[in-house]
């Protein structure tokens, strides 16, 4: 259903949530939009996001507070952990997006089969109901559902058609659901992360998609260039009330800045971190480059200078480890294949000294084994990964367990009230709150932590390890905005190197040097520049081409 003026079609009045036992996560949230609005859901890991999203989709009934929907309008949600059934392929699931049409197209395909075979008079009766059905599919543009749900299904890197549901990773499930959820095309499309577990060409190309929708979006993600570029209202939640902006990101910003300044509630770490992302939007693309290239330059001061400073600075300080030589990470020659796959061949590189290397690429390329190869867990198929006799390494080792019956508290802090950066000390539960662990979650056991929670231990963990070369793999997934921004002014001021695996193009273009890409069909690129500049070489190497992404492919070892 469509409407061509502003109308409210969706309101809610004084709506609250609380979680037992008096867990109120939201509260006096007032909010109304019209038909074709685009908002951007901001807020802190915990904030009540994804309650909000469950509570305007109907999911949740368990609030207070009014709820008014205008008739006529369907409303679909993507959540963090879609249920799919698992016995269906991808692309049955898939097409219940269009379940309807593809029950249409199926009748016609029947009834077309049987007039081949049927006497004249039932003919006739096959005949008009073969007309009846065209009709109908013309109508929706059924003709083009084959061509659509290909282009999409591509396009979001979905697994193989025929494969069942039940043999998919969460994030394949995911990449699924959002692709069903396109193609059903309700006026209210509801995303809880969709940016999670899609490679940056891939949201580039969501981006483009959502802005042509003709419905409504209301999307919770930490994504910032989506938001600057889809979103025409930010919505952030603050201590369980909803503050509506007209904007996008970097104007939300802005505001955000001036309204901290005014309320003087901030402390001046957090002020002097949005202060320093806003000059960085300021800068032209021009000194974005030049900013990349001086942290090149400047290995020697960042080392020499003094770290006291430096942690009185950040939200999030990380600790340099020993001097680093002239031999960082080298690669020369190296390839890698598993099974008849060939990842990649022939990849070579040489880490600088002061580096920041964004990894980027699709799910299943081999970004994480070529960690696993730089750490020692893997080895490459032919040539060298040389590590360089003054690095040490800090990675986040997913497999690497954790105890379970610790708090978050002493999993970090090893129990004791103060934690030992380099030769800073700081606050043992400071430090854990500046990765978003405040207040009760502190007391949490390991053993409850979702999979997200647990990861933001490993981090909080190996960045006070004292590492010169520090591997992080998809850091930005688990991270909201405020941790993320104190993430970057970290790596910033970082007297090392730094690898980074993300889809996060805003963060890559603030702090990358240089941009590893696994572009697929075996390919690496090893690039000088930060994302965006890297983005522009793309198009101008492929054209037409670098705007739609394809499903990964990959080499063979062998010829059929």
């Amino acid at each position: 259903m469509a409407t061509n003026d502003k109308q409210v079609i969706f309101s809610l009045v004084n709506v609250g949530k609380v979680y037992p036992p008096k867990k109120q996560v939201l509260r006096e949230i007032y909010l109304g939009f019209y038909y074709g609005a685009k908002i951007g859901v901001l807020g802190l890991n915990g904030a009540g996001k994804s309650s909000l999203l469950r509570i305007i989709a109907g999911v949740d009934q368990n609030y207070t507070g009014e709820i008014t929907r205008s008739k006529g309008y369907s409303i679909g949600l993507l959540e963090q952990e879609p249920q799919l059934d698992p016995n269906k392929t991808v692309r049955e699931v898939v097409e219940e997006g269009k379940a309807e049409l593809v029950a249409l197209l199926k009748e016609y395909e029947d009834v077309s089969n049987q007039i081949g075979s049927a006497d004249p008079d039932t003919m006739e009766k096959l005949l008009d109901k073969q007309a009846q059905l065209q009709e109908k599919i013309e109508a929706a543009n059924g003709w083009e559902l084959e061509n659509q749900l290909d282009i999409a299904m591509d396009a979001l890197r979905c697994p193989s058609a025929d494969q069942k549901v039940g043999t998919l990773s969460g994030g394949e499930k995911r990449r699924v659901a959002l692709c069903r959820l396109l193609i059903q095309e309700p006026d209210i499309l509801l995303l809880d992360e969709p940016t999670n577990h899609l490679d940056a060409e891939s949201v580039q190309w969501l981006e483009q998609h959502l802005r042509q929708y003709k419905g409504t979006v209301i999307a919770v993600t930490h994504d910032r260039y989506f938001l600057d570029n889809v979103a025409g209202w930010i919505l952030e939640l603050d201590r369980g009330h909803g503050i509506p902006f007209q904007g996008n990101y970097s104007a939300w910003l802005e505001q955000k800045k001036d309204r901290l300044e005014k309320e003087e509630k901030a402390e001046s770490k957090r002020r002097k971190t949005l202060e320093r992302e806003l000059e960085w939007i300021r800068m032209s693309p021009k000194a974005r480059q030049s900013k990349g290239k001086a942290r090149l330059n400047r290995y020697e001061e960042l080392v020499n200078q003094k770290q006291e400073q430096v942690a009185e600075d950040l939200e999030i300080y990380i600790p340099p480890g020993p001097r680093l030589g002239d031999v960082v990470v080298e690669a020369k020659g190296v390839s890698k294949a598993f099974g008849d796959k060939v990842l990649y061949e022939n990849v070579n590189f040489s880490l600088p000294k002061g580096g920041i290397v964004g990894v980027i690429g699709p799910n299943g390329a081999g970004k994480t084994t070529l960690f696993k190869m730089i750490v020692g867990k893997e080895k490459p198929d032919a040539g060298t990964i040389t590590i360089g006799e003054t690095v040490k390494l800090g990675y986040v080792d997913q497999d690497r367990t954790l105890d379970g019956n610790q708090t978050v508290y002493e999993a970090i802090s090893d129990g004791k009230e103060t934690i030992k950066l380099g030769k800073v000390e700081v606050n043992a539960r400071a430090y854990c709150a500046r990765f978003n662990f405040s207040g009760t979650d502190q007391q949490k056991k390991v053993k409850e932590l979702s999979g997200g929670e647990r990861n933001r231990v490993h981090l909080a963990r190996m960045l006070k390890e004292g590492a010169n070369v520090i591997l992080l793999d998809e850091p930005t997934n688990d991270l909201d905005v405020n941790t993320l921004r104190a993430l970057e002014e970290g790596l910033e001021n970082f007297a090392g190197c730094a690898v980074i695996s993300s889809h996060d193009r805003w963060f890559l273009d603030r702090i990358a040097t240089h941009i590893l890409a696994f572009e697929g069909d075996s390919k690496v690129v090893w690039f000088e520049g930060n994302y965006s500049d890297y983005e522009a070489d793309r198009k101008k190497r492929l054209g037409k081409e670098a705007d739609r992404p394809h499903r990964i492919r990959y080499r063979k070892l062998t010829r059929d």
